[in-house]
């Protein structure tokens, strides 16, 4: 199977996104924070909206309560989404 490329700046395949997307990122900002993707140029951010079936205008959603409380407050600010988690001992 070829690669499809999404982003060529940082190399991120549709795969990738797809993968990060299972693993939680439901946002373009959630998926730049995972991989980087759409943080340079920004021409493959339309791309990855559509991956993640969102159409051209993301939409807010509100913070998830529990151990990811603010996760998505804080991919709303362009910051990580992991770093509000507590650090493992």
């Amino acid at each position: 199977m070829a690669r499809v490329y999404v982003c060529s700046c940082f190399g991120i395949t549709e795969t990738q996104v797809k993968e990060h997307a299972e693993a939680g990122a439901c946002t373009p900002r959630q998926i730049a924070s995972a991989c980087k993707a759409g943080t340079d140029c920004g021409s493959c951010v339309r791309r990855i909206q559509a991956i993640l079936g969102r159409g051209a205008s993301p939409r807010r959603e509100p913070a998830v309560q529990g151990d990811l409380t603010g996760a998505n407050d804080l991919a709303g600010r362009g910051e990580p989404v992991l770093s509000g988690l507590p650090q493992a001992a």
